[in-house]
């Protein structure tokens, strides 16, 4: 009788100068069990975690890069050495997250889809989605975790997973689609590699009793157009300017010009009437056309040393 090989499972971590949570998540980590490597890909910290991690044992690991590419970068570089070292499927998430300790479990009975994930929920409200989700067939989205339990088939809410927060990929999936655009930094690039892997015929769905932790963020899905919508804005330069070329980027590129012009009209309004910022309005057309043109150099100014 052939024996059947283990699954080789691989947690990419994407870290940079949180050092405190990374700990948290990697202790968390290493009582869920079950991982062939918890790969940790540092976007050159100086807080002190690459001496941190290199005190850790196996199945810690780690890749070093040798200056900060932002999440995109890091989960690239980290998904393609996942698949290079022959893992069956990668586990992705952030440093500030954290998985319940049968998240992991509860997702491996779910191995008849291809990118798939937890309830990504407020670390500090549990009871409420950390990043609000529009329900298969409905208009309106949903914040509550009793509204999720409640539309849930079989456990699943299926083609709905908020990517690079706990996600499951499997090898033939990243072997068909590639790795995240490194070139985004930041923002969009999670979105992007989910609308990829649709594209490609992906199965897709989020396993409501798999839970991961996250913090709520900034003020994004700030109500405008007098409560109609929400626009994701953020008080930070960086995230915005990322936000506003790569979201137009991705709307182009995977709905059409007449979503991207929307958006358009989105941020002008946004700006203009529910929280007037000329800066911010000429900021978000300088990102747009940088990413219509294909120049993903211009957040670089926004960085700090």
């Amino acid at each position: 009788m052939t024996d059947v090989p283990a699954t080789r499972i691989v947690a990419v971590v994407v870290t940079f100068n949180r050092l405190a949570l990374l700990q948290r998540l990697v202790s968390r980590l290493l009582e869920v069990g079950g991982l062939a490597e918890i790969l940790v890909v540092d976007n050159a910290s100086t807080d002190g975690t690459a001496e941190w991690l290199a005190a850790q044992a196996a199945p810690v690991s780690t890749l070093s890069l040798p200056d900060n590419r932002g999440g995109a970068g890091g989960f690239d570089v980290g998904v393609r050495a996942a698949y290079d070292g022959g893992a069956d499927l990668i586990w992705l998430m952030d440093d500030d997250g954290i998985p319940e300790p049968d998240c992991l479990k509860i997702l491996l009975d779910h191995d008849e889809y291809d990118f798939w994930g937890p309830a990504v929920l407020a670390e500090q409200d549990p009871s409420r989605l950390c990043f609000p989700i529009r329900l298969p067939g409905r208009a309106a989205v949903v914040h509550r975790m009793s509204e999720v339990e409640l539309a849930a088939r079989d456990g699943v809410i299926a083609d709905v997973v908020i990517p690079f927060n706990g996600v499951l990929v499997t090898r033939e999936l990243v072997g068909r689609i590639g790795t995240p655009r490194a070139e985004f930094f930041i923002w969009g690039d999670d979105v992007e590699y989910l609308w990829r892997a649709r594209k490609a015929g992906a199965r897709t769905g989020t396993v409501v009793a798999a839970r991961f932790l996250h913090p709520a963020t900034d003020d994004l899905g700030t109500p405008m157009a007098f409560g109609r919508t929400t626009y994701n804005h953020s008080p930070s330069d960086l995230k915005h300017y990322c936000m506003a070329r790569n979201n137009l980027v991705n709307l182009r590129d995977y709905r059409g010009w007449p979503a991207a012009l929307a958006f358009v009209a989105k941020t002008v309004w946004f700006y203009a009437f529910t929280r007037p910022d000329p800066g911010r309005l000429l900021m978000s057309a300088k990102a747009m056309y940088a990413g219509v043109r294909g120049d993903f150099t211009g957040h670089r100014k926004y960085l700090r040393g």
